[in-house]
Order: structure tokens, then C-alpha cells, then sequence
């Protein structure tokens, strides 16, 4: 089937009276009905074929799969949730029945500005573009003689029609009156069928293929008045049948693109495809060799202009199987044509039919006849129908050539069994599939239709969905939209308005009038959030607060859901300005409800010029939403003071008569807190940032607030600066943080430095002296002094009798509440610089007598007296058991002086036994790495038989690293000697013992355990010394001491049954063992053999190109070139196989290892191959040689 743009059906009502219905017929209820031969030709879609009114300027755009629409299904959605990357396409083709066509047995069919149907009686049957039958082309004698019509054409002018015969005939009529012009019978080998004719741009030059396999070449002469066709062969079917051939074909607006020069010409045969230029001499271009794929698949072939890059060139799309392979081809500047390889398509059903519908959608269909709109750029499948009852026409009887006695090849039959080559054509937008009784025209709908789809089957949301898709410029396959982007969304959103007006219609008139007040809210959540949000998103929001918002009003239960719908994008600063009556109803549908935190959540996030600010006050006041009202009263009215003051006389009460404080106390606190540090860090609270010129103005605000002496409405009980003590009491480290911040701003500005040292003068006299206060929370504040005198540009002053004091509070031994705390903030008032603050003396001491150790460790440090710090570790008994870390460290790390070293030495070596009774195991690494050589003095020192057993196992114990392998002096006797000590305290070790150490001499050994009387052991080591007597006297011993007499006067043959099965078992299981052995090793042997003569065996190449550049590997016959060629059989240039990155290992070795790239991308594509090989795909043995034209091709064997 071919089609061309000319064609323009439409249908006149008033002249076949065709009444108005409201529910359309499906396609499955006009295929069961009876159909007439004689029913005219009938179009059941007025707007099938339509293409003229299309926008010239339509885009293609991009969507998600929707094989369900139609689903009644969807109707049964529990929620509706707006998901805006899940977008549907809807309905994307249009399908259209055509009734009458067939009337008799068909074989092909034609589209252009005429129909033209091809009957099995031989004639050709042309219908006009009213659809009334205008021409019979043929008699049935010709029928007779030449078989059925297999194959049609019509030229681009409309002008004549080709046909081909079964009997292997082909005739040229004239479209315009009807004349026979040509009968061919000559142009190709009798006996066989006429499988495909093809006119090209040429209207003098036609192709054709039959069912021999061979493709000619027609071209078409007039000399005096007299016509003729001069055949010539293009490709015979004894090099590989042929089975498809598809020239290109230039539309209008590119006949004078540089590639139509060249009349290509693209064949299929069941091995490879190939590209081929008519003009102007025949010349090959690209053959390209089909992957595996299943014998029966049908090759098919479609070409295409596409843009590519700024430029439109034809894209080639084949496939066999289930995979298109897309081919890029363009003219380069020399003149040459280069054909480049795209990006394939991977489906997951056998293809029998491939088609372009635009530069962007392809149409196939699969040998379940499943019909999939597939888009080119994103491989997604927009849509999928069932042609089922189309009942596609094959044309296997023409593929077996059963007109001529059926002469084929047994590959072209099986290929033939799914042919429908003849059964379907598209062209401008429109595919025609060719049914036993039916003719079907598939377009794609415009952007308008595919939304109505969903309307008419009130799917609002998706459409809406879809609608939004196009609006944005990522729906796929769109005809008739605006290019441009602005009047693109103009006209989308227009439509989006209608169908948000239609939602609110249906909703309204669908809700349950009774019914339980849930199912009423479920009701209208699938609905109104979808409004909110596309109103939104269309930046609408008129039209949602003014005539949606009116509709829904009228319905209680939508108008509360539309009102809590509003929360989330308000809290998401999508929507930040109300109008005054939808404030008034949210504040009262909110307060009515109990939603407060909703309401809080809202406030904050609004823009205060939309609020009634008196009122908000008041209810934020009365019920306790403290963060409104601090955003109305700072981002309303300026001012940052108010509503601490308010929150003051709030938290006063509470902390004045010592209650636990409630859950909206701790809520008023913490406001409290965080609006203080937040504008004394110049951010708005709870959210946002105050305005830039407003920061200094705040900050100074807040600073006269916090310093003053009393509160407004203060009592006589009050304390002094009631505000920073109640900030301090509550989180003295927070604020303390949030002043040290501020500080940083503070450099150049006289007043603020003012301001600074005011506040640290009140910082000490509210803290220092006051019981209320913790040690932890005063030395924080000391921490924070020392911090600032520390800075290079400080400016303020402390009085050093503060620090005195400070420190005489956290030193006091006779206080030992606290212990930890009071160590732990001196620590870190001194590691921040408060050191220059005490006397270092009097540090010292005050810290030795209050048993703060880490105190005096850091001042040990700082004076390098490290031996003295080891008493303060032993003496911490927190922190005793990390001495060995720090001795260690100390005496292996460089930064210290080797008499540094010594002392820390020394006095570790006085601490030893101290050491050993804490940490044994430690204390021997100790030793090991830095007392190697006083073992024996320290062991003669413990005095605790028990100690020294312990420490001895764990000096002795195997160990791994670089201590391994070293000796200690005299480690006979010490083995010895833990030998002694094992066999006093654990004798069960000994035999582990033994086993493991060799350091001991066994004459000694067998003596210490004689001793002991640990006969196991003596009996092991008098084997271990050859006495294997001695050893069997000692264990005889120890038996007969436990035998019991009784079971020692048995007769052998009471347990000679036993004895002779084991014997018998052992035999057997020998036997078994041996047998095993044997096959293994033949499986080996066996599997070696077949590896080495795999290695061994010659290789031969499966084609003479390389498999990526798709060359002749001897592309110049004047230099050498150096190839690869790998034991699956493909073969590449070097330096093609370099570029794309295929080998590993060293480029300086003798021998580099490679890939085969087309293998490797079948199995995942280039990403995919690791850089290192994998055992599966061992070492590569592929031989690189030189080849040239008198140089014999040496190739070795490469796994890929």
C-alpha cells in the first residue's frame, strides 16, 4: 500500500443522510456486522486523511505509554493524586474503517490521489476521491493469463500505475483514461512471482524484485512514439535473496536535498542489507549484516527525512526480528556518501510491519498483529491496538510463487509465511492496512482530538494530564500546535480553562446527594486539588479564587475540602496572596475544625498584605500560636520587640513560681528563644530574612530590649535584666552561641561595641555569684570570654579577679558534686586561651588537690614534662587504662627529644608491675615494642605467681606484624617457665601450648611435666622425642589406674563381627575413592584437549569490512593496514578498534589484549565492559598482523 498527501476524503451528511448518535460504533460491533459486496465505499470517520488543514508549523513532543485507554477501569480510582511527571498520551492514533473497498479477493492495494486495489482475478480496481469507483484496469483473461495483482505503484505525479503478477507480468496504465501503456514480460527470469515494484523520483526509472530473489532495474523509453522498458539486473538471487526493496523518496520540499541526486536504493535480503545509488552509475554504499534473529522474521525497510544536528538527511530504519536499527545517511563535502549507525530499538515481539508516521513516530506491528506507536528519541511505546479482526492480507502465496509451480527457496517460503509488504503503506501522516474485507487509515490525532478522547470518556484528570504535557512541550507525537512556545501555551491553557470549568461542572453534579459525609470528602479530594494545582501551575489564580472558588462554595463539604487543599501550596510558597473573603473563610474553617497548627503552618507562609492583621492577632493570641503571631507583628507592622515582651509576661509566671513547665510553656520559651537569636542574626523568624536595611536598626532594638533593667509590668520580686536571665536560664550555651555570632559583626561599629561590652557586663553580674546557675553553665560563659579576649581585635575587658573567681568556684575539693562537669569546663575554658587568664602555678595546684587530672595533664604538656603525666593517668581511674596508648604513642612518634623519650621511658619502667596487675595483655605489647630488652628484670620483679602466668601467656602468645618474628632473650627459659606456670594454674592449655611453641628444650619439658604429673603432655612430648614406648607406658598408666576390671576379661571373638565390617567398609569406600580420583581426572584431561585445539584452530572472518567503520579492510591499496580479526568471526581495523576503546592491559606490551566491539555492545553496550577481564572471558589471543595486497593475513584467536 502506498499513500500520497493528495488524497482528501471527506463525507458529505446531508447527502448519505447520516443521522446523529450519541454513542459512536465500535470497531468490533462494524466488523460483526454482514457486509454487502455491492455497499458503496464508505468512510466512517469524516476526518480520516485530512492532512491539508494541518498546522505547518505541528511538533513532535513526548508522553508515557497509555495501551489502556478507554479503561473503564480508571473510572474506579479510589484517589486522585496530581503526579506531574507521570503523563498520559491518551489516544494518539486515529483509526478509521473503509468499508466496500474489498468486495472481491484482494492481493494489493495502492493510495494516492486515487485508491487502486488489486484483485486475485488479475484486475486493478481504481476508486476516485469521491469515493465512487472510476477505473477497471484489466479483463479477466488477462487475469487468467498473468495470475493475481501482487504488487502496486503509483508515480509521484499521480499519473500511472504499475502492477505486478503473480505469473511474474507487470503492466504500466494510464491513470488518467484508463490505457494500457506497457506490458512488460521480459524484465526479469520467467517462472517467477513478482514479489515488490517500486516506481522512484524518476518517473522514467522503476525497480522491482521477484521471488527468485533478484532485483532489476526498469527504465522506461519512448523513441518515436514507440514505448519500451530496458531491464537491468541489480542484484542476483544466487548471492542472497532478496525479499524487500524500498527506494527513497523525496518529498516536495526536498526534492533538491544533494542525497536525491544519488536515487538510493535500499534492498533486504535474509542475510543484509543494502544501500545502493542508481545514479549517476550503480554503486554499492553500505551493506550491513543482520545479528541473529529467527529465520522466519520478516526484513523490513522504511525511510525517513529527519533533523538531525540542524539538518534534515534520510535516516534508514530496519529490522529482522525485534530490533530497528536506525541509519544515519548524508552526503559529505568530498562528494562521498557516509552512512552512520544511530541508536537502535529494542522491542520484545517479532516486527512484520515498519513505518514512519512523521519524523519522530514509527508504527509497527508484530506477528501477533499488534499495532504499537512507538516515539524515535525517547523508544517509548505511546499506544497499542489490536488488528485482530482487520485480518491483515498476507502475501505468502506470492513469496512461495504457487502461480509458477512454487520454485523457491525453502528460507524466502518460511520468510514469506508473515509477509504483508503489499498490505500496508504510509505516506504524509497516514498508514493504510489492507484487510480480507476492510481497508483501515491510521492517522495520528491532533492535539485537541487526543484530549477530547479523555473528556468524552470523563477522564478529566488525564486529560488535564495530557493538556499539560502539551502546554510544557514534552507530550510526544503533538499535531497542530504553534512551534512557538508562547502562542503554544496560549492556546493550550485556553483549552486547560474549558476543561477546568468542566471538571467543576461534573463535580459538582456527580457528587452523592446522601450518603455518608466521607464518601462526600472523597468525592470532591479526587477533584479539587487537581483545580488547585493547574490553576497554579497556569498561574490562574484569579480564575480559582473567583469563579471556581464561587462554584464550589455552594457545596459545604467542597468548599472545606477546597479550603485544607490550599495548605500544602501554601507551605510550599506556591501560593502566597489570598483575597480577603477566601482569608476570612480559611481562618474560620481552620479555627472551627481545630486546625491550628494547619493555620499556623499557613500564616507564616502568607503574604501579611492579604491578612485581616487584627484579627489574626487576636486568634493566634487565643490560641497560642506564637510564630503567626511573631510574623504578623514583624513582617505587618516592623516591629521585632512586641511580641517578645508579649511572650515575657507569658513565660515569667511559670519560672517565677518554680511549676514543671507545660507543653505550651516550653512552646512560649522556645519562641522566645528563637526570635532573640534570630534577629540578633539578621534572619526573620520563624522563616525567611529581615530586610537588609532593617538588620542594624533590629539588631540595636533588641540589644535595648535584652539590657534592660527591669520589665514594663515588673514587680518588686523581679530580678535585674529579667530578660537575658530568663535567656540564659533556659539555654545558656544557645544564647551564648547566638551573642558570639553577632559579635563577629562587631568590628567596626562604635556602637555596637558599646552594646557588646554592656551585655558582657551584665553576662557576669547576673551569672557569677548566682546559686541558680550550674558550674557547667557558668564555665560556659567563661569558655565564651576567653574565646573573645583571645581574637587579635578585642576590645573587651574582664576583670582578671573574675577568672579568680571562676576558677577557685570550679577548683573546690571540698565540693564533689559535679566532678566531671567542673573538669570538663575548666578544660575547656583553658584549650580555648583562658590559660593567659590564671596563674599557672596556682592552676597547678588548685588542680591537683580537686583531682582534675586532665587539667594537669594539659598543663604537664604544655611545660613538656610527659613523664609526670603518667602518674596523672594511673591516678585518673576514668582514664588509667589508656596509659599504654599514650606511652606508646609518645615513645614512637617523632616531635620529641630522645631525652624526652627517656624520661617517659624510665618512668614507665618504675610503673611496670602497676602496669602488668592493670592491663596484661597491653603491658606485653608494651614491652615487646620498647622493653625488649629487660624482660627478664621486669619478670624477676613480680612477685604474684598469677600475674606473672598472665603476663608470660600473652608475651609469649603468637602474634602477627612486624613483631612476629622476633626472638626475646633467653625465650627457652621463659618458655620453660611458662611451661611451669601453666601446668600449676591451667593445665588444659598445656597440650595447646606445646603444639604451638617450639622454644623449649624437651628433656627440661618432660621433667617439669613429670612433676606436675600432667601425663598427657608428657606422653606427647616423649613421642615428640622418639620414646614411643615411654610415651605408650605413660598412657597405659593412666588407663589401667581408670579401666574398670570387670570389662577387661572379654573375648575377641565378642567383637570380631565389628572389626571385620569396618575392614570391609574401609575396602570399599577405598575402592570408591580411587574410582572418583580417575574420573576426574579423565574430565580434565578431556576438557584441556578440547581447550587446546580450540586455541589452535585457524580463524576465518564472516565478511572482508571492518564492523565498525563498515569498510573493505583494504581501504588503501598503497599502505598496509593492521587488523584484528576475533574467533567469533568479525573483523576490525586497528586503529578503529583503538578509538573505540576495546582493549586492556598496557599499550608497551608485546602483546595487548582486546575486545570484540560489536559483541560486547550486543551484551550491554560499551559502558558496560569492566576494565578488568573477567574469567569468562579470559586473556585474548588475537594476533594484530600487517596486510596488503601481496602479504598473506596471519590471524590469531581473540574470546570475545
Amino acid at each position: 500500500i502506498e499513500a500520497c498527501s493528495t488524497l482528501n476524503l471527506t463525507i458529505d451528511d446531508k447527502e448519505f443522510d447520516i443521522p446523529q448518535v450519541d454513542t459512536p460504533p465500535t470497531l468490533e460491533s462494524i466488523l460483526s456486522e454482514l457486509e454487502d459486496e455491492e455497499e458503496p465505499f464508505v468512510l466512517e470517520d469524516t476526518c480520516v486523511l485530512n492532512t491539508d488543514n494541518m498546522d505547518a508549523h505541528s511538533c513532535d513532543t513526548s508522553s508515557l505509554a497509555s495501551s489502556d485507554s478507554g479503561d473503564p477501569a480508571h473510572l474506579k480510582r479510589k484517589r486522585r493524586t496530581v503526579d506531574l511527571n507521570a503523563t498520559v498520551h491518551g489516544s494518539v492514533l486515529r483509526h478509521s474503517l473503509l468499508k466496500g473497498i474489498s468486495a472481491q479477493i484482494v492481493s494489493a492495494a495502492t493510495v494516492s490521489g486515487v485508491i487502486a486495489v488489486g484483485t486475485s482475478h488479475g484486475l486493478a480496481l481504481v476508486f476516485d476521491t469521491n469515493q465512487a469507483l472510476r477505473l477497471c484496469l484489466g479483463t479477466k483473461t488477462t487475469g487468467a493469463e498473468f495470475g493475481a495483482v501482487s504488487a502496486l505503484s503509483i508515480n509521484h505525479d499521480c499519473s500511472r500505475l504499475l502492477c505486478g503478477f503473480a505469473k511474474g507480468q507487470i503492466t504500466m496504465w494510464d491513470l488518467a483514461n484508463g490505457k494500457l501503456l506497457r506490458t512488460i514480460t521480459d524484465a526479469h527470469p520467467p517462472g517467477t512471482a513478482i514479489l515488490h515494484v517500486k516506481f522512484t523520483d524518476d518517473p522514467t526509472l522503476a525497480v522491482c524484485n521477484d521471488s527468485g530473489g533478484s532485483v532489476f532495474e526498469l527504465a522506461f523509453r519512448r523513441v518515436m512514439g514507440m514505448r519500451s522498458c530496458d531491464s537491468r539486473c541489480l542484484f542476483s538471487g544466487s548471492k542472497g535473496e532478496v525479499c524487500c526493496i524500498e527506494p527513497l523518496h523525496a518529498p516536495p520540499d526536498f526534492r533538491d536535498h544533494p542525497i536525491t541526486h544519488y536515487s538510493l536504493l535500499a534492498m533486504a535480503s535474509l542475510t543484509k542489507i543494502l544501500v545502493i545509488g542508481l545514479k549517476p552509475t550503480l554503486k554499492v554504499w553500505m551493506t550491513f549484516p543482520y545479528s541473529k534473529s529467527d529465520p522466519s522474521s520478516v526484513p523490513q525497510l522504511a525511510w525517513q527525512f529527519v533533523p538531525v544536528q540542524k539538518m534534515v538527511n534520510p535516516i534508514l530504519a530496519f529490522c529482522k526480528g525485534d530490533t530497528v536499527h536506525f541509519l544515519l545517511v548524508k552526503k559529505e563535502e568530498t562528494g562521498t556518501i557516509h552512512v552512520i549507525k544511530q541508536r537502535q530499538l529494542h522491542l520484545s515481539c517479532d516486527i512484520i510491519s515498519l513505518s514512519w508516521i512523521n519524523s519522530r513516530t514509527l508504527v509497527l506491528v508484530d506477528s501477533h498483529e499488534k499495532l504499537q506507536v512507538v516515539d524515535r528519541p525517547s523508544q517509548e511505546v505511546l499506544e497499542t491496538l489490536d488488528l485482530e479482526q482487520v485480518q491483515l492480507v498476507y502475501n505468502s502465496r506470492h513469496f512461495k510463487s504457487l502461480a509458477t509451480g512454487g520454485n523457491v527457496s525453502q528460507a524466502l517460503a518460511l520468510v514469506g509465511e508473515k509477509a504483508c509488504y503489499q498490505s500496508v503503506s504510509s505516506y504524509a501522516g497516514q498508514i493504510v492496512y489492507l484487510g480480507t474485507k476492510s481497508a483501515h487509515i491510521m492517522t495520528l490525532r491532533n492535539w485537541r482530538e487526543r484530549i477530547d478522547c479523555w473528556l468524552k470518556q470523563e477522564h478529566f484528570v488525564e486529560a488535564l494530564s495530557l493538556a499539560w504535557s502539551f502546554h510544557e512541550g514534552t507530550a510526544k507525537a503533538v499535531v497542530g500546535l504553534f512551534g512557538d512556545p508562547l502562542k503554544r501555551k496560549g492556546v493550550v491553557s485556553d483549552k486547560m480553562v474549558e476543561i477546568l470549568f468542566q471538571f467543576t461542572e461534573y463535580a459538582l453534579k456527580k457528587c452523592p446527594e446522601q450518603g455518608k459525609i466521607q464518601v462526600m470528602e472523597q468525592h470532591f479530594q479526587d477533584v479539587v486539588p487537581v483545580l488547585v494545582e493547574y490553576c497554579l501551575l497556569l498561574q490562574r489564580a484569579d480564575l480559582l479564587f473567583n469563579q471556581l472558588y464561587a462554584q464550589l462554595v455552594e457545596n459545604m463539604v467542597a468548599k472545606g475540602v477546597f479550603l485544607e487543599s490550599l495548605e500544602s501550596y501554601i507551605v510550599a510558597d506556591r501560593l502566597g496572596h489570598l483575597t480577603p473573603p477566601i482569608m476570612r473563610d480559611l481562618l474560620a474553617h481552620y479555627h472551627d475544625n481545630g486546625m491550628m497548627d494547619s493555620l499556623e503552618r499557613c500564616i507564616v507562609h502568607l503574604d501579611v498584605t492579604s491578612l485581616d492583621i487584627q484579627q489574626v492577632v487576636q486568634v493566634c493570641w487565643e490560641n497560642q500560636l506564637y510564630d503567626a503571631m511573631i510574623y504578623v507583628f514583624n513582617s505587618g507592622m516592623n516591629d521585632y520587640i512586641t511580641p517578645m515582651e508579649k511572650l515575657f509576661a507569658v513565660i515569667v509566671p511559670t519560672l517565677k513560681e518554680g511549676r514543671s513547665l507545660t507543653v505550651y510553656s516550653c512552646v512560649c520559651i522556645n519562641a522566645y528563644m528563637c526570635v532573640c537569636s534570630c534577629c540578633l542574626a539578621g534572619r526573620a523568624y520563624p522563616i525567611g530574612d529581615i530586610p537588609e536595611d532593617l538588620v542594624v536598626q533590629v539588631k540595636n532594638q533588641v540589644f535595648e530590649f535584652l539590657i534592660r533593667l527591669h520589665s514594663a509590668d515588673s514587680s518588686s520580686e523581679e530580678e535585674v535584666f529579667p530578660f537575658i536571665h530568663t535567656l540564659l536560664h533556659f539555654d545558656t550555651r544557645e544564647f551564648l552561641n547566638v551573642l558570639a555570632m553577632t559579635f563577629e559583626d562587631f568590628k567596626n561599629d562604635k556602637q555596637a561595641l558599646e552594646y557588646q561590652q554592656r551585655i558582657v557586663d551584665i553576662l557576669l553580674k547576673v551569672m557569677v555569684d548566682n546559686p541558680d546557675f550550674t558550674p557547667s553553665q557558668v564555665g560556659g560563659l567563661f569558655t565564651f570570654l576567653a574565646r573573645q579576649l583571645a581574637k587579635p581585635d578585642n576590645t573587651l575587658f574582664v576583670n582578671r579577679k573574675l577568672f579568680d573567681q571562676v576558677l577557685e568556684f570550679l577548683c573546690c575539693p571540698d565540693d564533689d558534686s559535679r566532678h566531671t562537669e567542673r573538669q570538663q569546663v575548666l578544660l575547656e575554658l583553658l584549650q580555648v586561651g583562658g590559660v593567659v587568664q590564671f596563674n599557672e602555678e596556682r592552676l597547678l595546684t588548685l588542680a591537683e588537690k580537686a583531682k582534675f587530672y586532665q587539667i594537669c595533664e594539659f598543663l604537664y604538656e604544655k611545660k613538656h614534662l610527659y613523664d609526670k603525666i603518667i602518674d596523672c593517668y594511673l591516678q585518673d581511674p576514668l582514664r588509667k587504662w589508656e596509659i599504654f596508648s599514650y606511652i606508646h604513642n609518645l615513645l614512637s612518634m617523632p616531635g620529641y627529644s630522645p631525652e624526652e623519650k627517656q624520661t617517659v621511658k624510665n618512668k614507665a619502667r618504675q610503673h611496670m608491675q602497676e602496669l602488668i596487675t592493670l592491663d596484661p595483655s597491653k603491658s606485653a605489647d608494651l614491652v615487646l615494642f620498647h622493653f625488649v630488652d629487660e624482660v627478664q628484670q621486669i619478670i624477676s620483679e613480680l612477685q604474684d605467681d598469677q600475674i606473672l602466668f598472665k603476663f608470660l601467656s600473652c608475651l609469649l602468645e603468637p602474634r602477627e606484624g612486624p613483631h612476629s618474628e622476633s626472638l626475646l632473650p633467653l625465650e627457652r627459659d621463659l618458655n620453660e617457665l611458662l611451661l611451669d606456670l601453666l601446668c600449676r594454674f591451667a593445665p588444659h592449655q598445656l597440650l595447646s601450648f606445646l603444639h604451638t611453641s617450639q622454644h623449649y628444650r624437651l628433656e627440661e619439658a618432660i621433667q617439669i611435666t613429670e612433676k606436675y604429673h600432667c601425663n598427657d603432655a608428657r606422653a606427647y612430648l616423649l613421642q615428640k622425642k622418639g620414646d614411643v614406648q615411654g610415651a605408650f607406658a605413660v598412657l597405659l598408666e593412666v588407663t589401667t589406674k581408670h579401666s574398670d576390671p570387670v570389662y577387661g576379661r572379654g573375648k575377641l571373638a565378642e567383637i570380631q563381627g565389628l572389626i571385620l565390617g569396618m575392614l570391609d567398609t574401609f575396602n570399599y569406600e577405598q575402592t570408591l575413592l580411587e574410582t572418583t580420583t580417575s574420573l576426574l581426572n579423565h574430565d580434565l584431561h578431556w576438557s584441556l584437549a578440547h581447550l587446546r585445539a580450540a586455541v589452535t584452530r585457524g580463524l576465518h572472518p564472516r565478511q572482508d569490512y571492518c564492523n565498525i567503520c563498515l569498510q573493505h579492510y583494504k581501504r588503501r591499496q598503497d599502505s598496509a593496514e593492521e587488523i584484528i580479526v576475533f574467533s567469533c568471526g568479525h573483523l576490525y581495523h586497528f586503529q578503529c578498534l583503538q578509538q573505540k576503546n576495546c582493549g586492556w592491559g598496557s599499550a608497551a606490551e608485546v602483546q595487548q589484549r582486546w575486545r570484540c566491539y560489536k559483541c560486547s555492545s550486543s551484551h550491554g553496550g560499551r559502558s558496560g565492559i569492566s576494565t578488568e577481564p573477567k574469567r569468562s572471558r579470559s586473556a585474548s589471543l588475537a594476533q594484530v598482523c600487517v596486510c596488503s595486497c601481496t602479504v598473506a593475513l596471519l590471524v590469531g584467536i581473540c574470546c570475545c
